[in-house]
């Protein structure tokens, strides 16, 4: 029997503000990647039960920044407040920002980004480049599973 996918790709707008806990990676940009992010994942997921206040722990929010030379990615737990941040790790507020959303799964990533990007040229958004903001994306972790849902977020500006 086959899977069905869960990527759905419907795109739609958002907005959110998030407190963020976790930990982050530094690599050359595009050669280390995808394995340095998947890296930090795992190593991330090792450790997401030290932090006391995260408000789901199957929640894998994975800001990002990049250029053409490095990227840093992140592994966090969105927490209630930023009181407590285990060593070693690195606790941050994104302020309310609007996201375009599409929802995909961890092995269609790179096809979700192409229908998201197309989609906001078709509504005339234009990516906003860290100002306060950045991509983030989003792993539902399911145990057992080799595909598990994951919505991409880009920060946006109306080019009207």
């Amino acid at each position: 029997m086959q899977q069905k996918t869960k990527a759905l790709f419907e795109c739609e707008v958002m907005e959110k503000e998030f407190n963020l806990v976790g930990q982050s990676v530094t690599a050359n940009f595009p050669d280390a990647f995808p394995q340095a992010a998947m890296d930090i994942h795992y190593k991330f997921e090792q450790r997401r039960d030290e932090i006391k206040n995260a408000v789901n722990r199957d929640v894998i929010y994975a800001p990002y920044m990049c250029n053409e030379i490095v990227a840093t990615y992140f592994g966090c737990l969105e927490v209630r407040d930023l009181e407590s941040i285990p060593a070693a790790m690195v606790g941050f507020h994104v302020p309310a920002t609007k996201y375009a959303k599409i929802t995909c799964t961890n092995r269609t990533i790179e096809e979700g980004y192409t229908k998201l990007f197309e989609w906001m040229r078709n509504n005339r958004y234009k990516q906003k480049w860290f100002d306060q903001s950045f991509p983030i994306e989003i792993f539902y972790i399911e145990e057992g599973v080799e595909e598990e849902t994951v919505e991409l977020l880009v920060p946006f500006i109306e080019d009207k």
